[in-house]
């Protein structure tokens, strides 16, 4: 096969893996609809995921197990946490009072936090490049969040908070993380620390919310299995096999179309509307996040 199809064959592969990782919120917020607690939806979609992660632990072996040490492990149970049930827990609880498009919208500003989370845990410099980047990125958010704020009620900023609590997890998660990947190998990482998320949801409905699981309507755990399948495992393996195939910088850019397709989505299936204040605000992001992600060679 020519670079060429390899290329093209990746671009198709990372777009499908995006579109279906953005499709997410939109299951949520159709969830909702039947109203079904945050716990109980996000432990439907772990306990459907779960099964296939744990064959793929116990298939896929350490990438580098000599450098393995047994503090690593401590980690993975810590960065499960952080990564896969903090996150998402966060997001879940966002979305009862936001949009599905504005929440992809702040979740898209999680580089910038790595960025920031880096320079004051690691010490490492943050260009003027990316200073202007993080600048505009903000910028973008703030024109889109405050056109939703003069339509909605005051419960979209709570919502806001939480999901930019979902992105602050998720960038601590990615700059405490990437050591270890190497080590494990992608692949069986995210296993790992989707079993240990899993553990962690479930604690959770023991210790806050232990009301019946089976009170709700089939449709309910329909699209808890479609989160679990569709928008989680599916694309998580896509997306890693696109990065393969085009780089991390050129994923990065093509990455940009992720809050786009939730904002179609959203209007498609939910009946979503977005102002053009609120479409400038998120070409704004777009632009700044690009800049931060984008690389010279």
């Amino acid at each position: 096969m020519s670079f060429s199809k390899i290329f093209n064959s990746g671009i198709l592969i990372a777009v499908v893996g995006i579109v279906m990782f953005s499709a997410k919120a939109i299951m949520v917020k159709l969830a909702y609809k039947y109203e079904v607690s945050a716990v109980h939806l996000l432990l439907f979609r772990m306990l459907f995921a779960v099964p296939f992660y744990l064959i793929i632990a116990f298939y896929v072996k350490p990438q580098n197990p000599h450098k393995i040490k047994k503090a690593d492990f401590l980690y993975i149970l810590l960065f499960g946490f952080i990564g896969y049930y903090l996150a998402s827990y966060f997001d879940f609880i966002g979305l009862k009072f936001i949009k599905a498009g504005l929440e992809r919208i702040i979740l898209f500003i999680y580089p910038t936090l790595v960025l920031l989370i880096s320079k004051i845990f690691f010490k490492t410099t943050i260009s003027k490049k990316q200073v202007v980047a993080i600048l505009i990125t903000y910028l973008g958010v703030v024109i889109t969040f405050w056109g939703e704020v003069q339509f909605e009620n005051s419960n979209v900023v709570l919502g806001g908070f939480f999901i930019f609590l979902s992105a602050l997890s998720y960038a601590s998660y990615l700059v405490g993380s990437g050591w270890l990947i190497p080590k494990f190998g992608a692949v069986a990482f995210t296993a790992y620390a989707m079993i240990v998320s899993t553990v962690c949801v479930f604690i959770h409905y023991l210790i806050v919310d232990r009301t019946s699981v089976f009170v709700y309507p089939y449709q309910v755990y329909v699209l808890g299995f479609l989160m679990a399948i569709v928008s989680t495992l599916i694309p998580s393996f896509l997306v890693s096999f696109a990065i393969k195939k085009l780089g991390a910088n050129n994923f990065s850019i093509i990455g940009s179309i992720g809050p786009i397709s939730t904002i179609i989505l959203a209007y498609l299936v939910l009946d979503e509307k977005l102002t053009v204040l609120q479409f400038v605000g998120t070409l704004i992001v777009i632009v700044g996040v690009g800049v931060i992600s984008y690389k010279k060679k």
